[in-house]
């Protein structure tokens, strides 16, 4: 075959590798038991909140002899949902650790136990009657989705091949759809919504765990960890074997080599050293700008007012609960459609236009809310609005930034690089819920103006500075990189280069002079 100087295969004769049972197993797996659980672990305390209240009310009475006034009850509730993301913050700080020592696949299977601990101090809370248990188990959940959310598309990432990178990658966010509507959905009162139900409702999170505890360690690790960080070529054969059909594996083994040889001199980087890095600047940057912008995006808030929003559209209080269910669905159908067209159109059509659909109908929420006084028929454009946002998040924004991140690094910037990215994803996450009532009750309406211009901006920013990743190796991107940042100075030179000339005009052959020994100065 005919190679390219980099070693690995060129454009002219791509090795097209089919999605193998293998493959699709091991990110079902993933995300059945670790990304779904960040989605219903987002959605499961809405539905019982006034049990559970009334659990720590009485506890506290059995304690103390008197009940909690409304404000300590009310902080002891924000507390228990927010603590969540706490947790979530300190596991996406965690994760870079935990994936050198253990390897992809062995941070997912080790860190099951956390949540096998959550489900049975939530699940026996009421029986020991300890408050404490429910806060505690919050927080442990959020540690292990804090690790999921990065790990789960690392690993699916590294495992994939280059023209399946796309679709594998944006499974776990179908998963989280998935996640916040079975929580819905066992919340109704048929269900598991009862008073006596809501222990097991939390602990429910043990099964699906439980089961990819049982079959995923049958799967290899990532081909990629294996040779690049284990020097290991025998277990990298067998694991590429596993995952992909009868093809021919040199071309993948020596692209690995090729980065692997890159990467010689340098170690696994920190989070302080790849910030310092003057070489991948615009890949933190844009990690950056898309993990934040992911929630700053006004999608929290969405889902925490979606009830309030249909209330205000007439939907009958005892039927909203059955509507709210219905946006679970549009989110899954949205995932999937983000899912399986990200191959054909690429990560930043769907990013581009989820981000930009999502500040269209933030505006016209906006308006709705203001007209909605004069024209009754604005209530249900808001209603429109809502489902809008939530598709324009699902089909892009909420998949492709952890995909992104996976893509943007070499082996030994792409641990510190999930730290930065999930990180920032919780502390905006938690921002959001926190500044949100109070910017709400200040701008009214017009708050989710916001949210539209941080849409816009993110969509402008992944136009002009992101390239496209689809079908690329991660060395292939690096390059592009490069020669952007290459462009990037000789432009910044050029500028420097005709200020000088024009400063010095008039000075005769002094000025080319100096010129030439500024500009070579200048050149690192």
């Amino acid at each position: 075959t005919d190679k390219g100087k980099s070693g690995f295969l060129t454009k002219s004769e791509p090795f097209i590798m089919h999605l193998t049972a293998s493959l699709l197993a091991v990110a079902f797996l993933t995300s059945f038991g670790s990304s779904m659980l960040y989605g219903y672990n987002l959605a499961v305390v809405n539905s019982p909140a006034v049990y559970i209240k009334d659990f720590y009310n009485k506890t506290v009475v059995g304690r103390n002899g008197t009940g909690l006034s409304e404000e300590t009850l009310t902080l002891m509730y924000s507390l228990t949902v927010s603590v969540f993301a706490v947790g979530g913050l300190l596991g996406s700080l965690i994760v870079g650790m935990l994936v050198t020592r253990y390897g992809r696949k062995g941070t997912v299977v080790n860190t099951t136990v956390l949540v096998f601990i959550a489900a049975l101090l939530m699940g026996f809370s009421r029986i020991c009657g300890s408050p404490e248990m429910i806060i505690i188990g919050r927080f442990i959940t959020g540690i292990h989705s804090g690790i999921s959310l990065s790990v789960v598309p690392m690993y699916l990432g590294e495992i994939a091949p280059k023209n399946l990178r796309g679709f594998l990658g944006l499974v776990p966010s179908i998963f989280i759809g998935t996640g916040v509507f079975v929580a819905q959905i066992l919340g109704l009162h048929e269900l598991l919504g009862k008073e006596e139900h809501w222990p097991l409702f939390l602990s429910v999170i043990a099964v699906p765990t439980f089961i990819q505890l049982m079959l995923l360690p049958w799967f290899p690790e990532s081909p990629r960890y294996l040779l690049i960080e284990k020097h290991n070529i025998h277990a990298t054969i067998r694991a590429l074997k596993w995952y992909r059909a009868k093809c021919n594996i040199q071309a993948e083994i020596e692209e690995m080599q090729e980065e692997q040889r890159s990467l010689l001199s340098v170690e696994t980087l920190s989070v302080w050293k790849l910030m310092l890095d003057d070489t991948v600047r615009w890949q933190v940057l844009s990690v950056v700008v898309i993990n934040i912008g992911m929630q700053l995006s006004g999608i929290d808030a969405i889902w925490f007012y979606t009830n309030s929003i249909f209330e205000n559209a007439g939907i009958p209080a005892p039927e909203i609960q059955y509507t709210t269910a219905g946006t679970g669905i549009i989110e899954i159908i949205a995932g999937l459609i983000g899912c399986f067209t990200i191959e054909k159109l690429g990560r930043r059509p769907l990013m581009i236009g989820g981000f930009a659909m999502m500040g269209i109908c933030s505006t016209g929420i906006t308006l709705a809310l203001i007209l909605q006084a004069h024209l009754s028929f604005m209530r249900y454009i808001s209603v429109c609005c809502v489902v809008g946002i939530i598709a324009g998040f699902c089909i892009g924004p909420a998949g492709v930034p952890f995909l992104v991140t996976a893509e943007l690094f070499k082996q030994s910037h792409r641990p510190a690089a999930y730290i930065i990215g999930g990180s920032l994803n919780w502390l905006s996450n938690f921002t959001v819920g926190f500044v949100f009532p109070f910017l709400q009750m200040s701008a009214g309406a017009y708050c989710y103006l916001v949210f539209a211009t941080i849409c816009a901006s993110v969509a402008v920013y992944v136009y002009i500075v992101i390239p496209e990743t689809k079908n690329k190796t991660f060395m292939e991107i690096s390059q592009m990189f490069s020669k952007k940042e290459a462009v990037l100075e000789t432009q910044s030179l050029i500028h420097v280069d005709q200020l000088k000339l024009r400063k010095l005009n008039g000075y005769g052959g002094l000025e080319h002079a100096s010129v030439e020994f500024d500009s070579s100065l200048s050149v690192p």
